[in-house]
């Protein structure tokens, strides 16, 4: 692990209110985010580095399909997709050097 961005999580009180409660899932996404594009400072060096290697987000949730660690995952390949300029559909390049592991 080259570092740990505790800052680019959700908040304490976002954390508490989702409680891992799938219902809740949606909202939690949605309030995550908004968390996510008022603090770029947290998350933009993960998209810099991503830019030119891999990036692994490591999470400790038991959920695998509901967690903080997709949210990111996916808000940062958006972004990503938005700074790069498109390439050709033949290029085989993958759009994305982020993924999640458990």
């Amino acid at each position: 692990m080259d570092s740990w961005c505790k800052e680019v999580a959700p908040s304490a009180q976002l954390r508490q209110w989702f409680g891992h409660k799938p219902e809740r899932w949606k909202e939690f996404r949605q309030r995550y985010e908004q968390e996510l594009k008022a603090n770029a400072g947290a998350w933009s060096t993960l998209l810099e580095s991503s830019t030119n290697r891999s990036v692994t987000l490591l999470y400790s949730a038991h959920d695998v399909e509901h967690n903080s660690a997709l949210v990111l995952r996916d808000f940062l390949a958006r972004k990503q997709r938005r700074s790069k300029p498109r390439q050709p559909a033949s290029s085989g390049r993958s759009s994305s050097h982020i993924r999640h592991v458990h």
